[in-house]
């Protein structure tokens, strides 16, 4: 009996310990924070901003910001990236699914130069969670979104749920 209990005990510290409550919390656990935080409702308005998605080309297809550039993150090219901007001061506003590759995209850029770089807090998931509009390759209004994966589903709380 004594084992079975420790057993119970040990699973629900390691449950507790390795899963996040919020999105904040992924984002403190996973991010540094060298790249400002931009929420969805300030990004909905910056009409000037050119918008890169950070995300894998299979979550791009099923839904993105309408005008976001794909940019990718595992085969993300900075040389490529660079030629589809104008100018290092313009605001660029990079997005993933919550904000965690977008950092890391972001910092690349930052690097190269640019002064304006942003990352969209919460991602394509909290756009959605704010009822803003997401498009599909065919740049019509969708309710599909990637969630990248099954895990990471949990934090879109609007609209369909899809992932290889």
């Amino acid at each position: 009996m004594a084992k079975k209990i420790a057993y119970i005990i040990i699973f629900l510290i390691s449950t507790l310990s390795f899963s996040q409550k919020s999105i904040a919390e992924i984002l403190k656990k996973y991010n540094t924070e060298s790249i400002p935080y931009i929420t969805v409702n300030d990004a909905s308005k910056q009409l000037n901003a050119v918008i890169l998605d950070a995300r894998e080309f299979s979550e791009y297809k099923t839904s993105r910001l309408k005008n976001a550039i794909y940019v990718g993150y595992n085969d993300f090219n900075l040389k490529k990236t660079i030629k589809k901007l104008n100018n290092k001061q313009q605001p660029v506003i990079v997005y993933c699914s919550i904000g965690v590759r977008s950092e890391d995209i972001a910092e690349k850029l930052k690097k190269a130069g640019y002064t304006s770089i942003y990352n969209l807090y919460g991602g394509i998931f909290e756009w959605k969670n704010n009822n803003l509009p997401v498009y599909n390759s065919e740049e019509k209004e969708t309710d599909s979104i990637h969630t990248f994966n099954k895990e990471w589903s949990k934090w879109l709380k609007k609209g369909i749920k899809i992932y290889d």
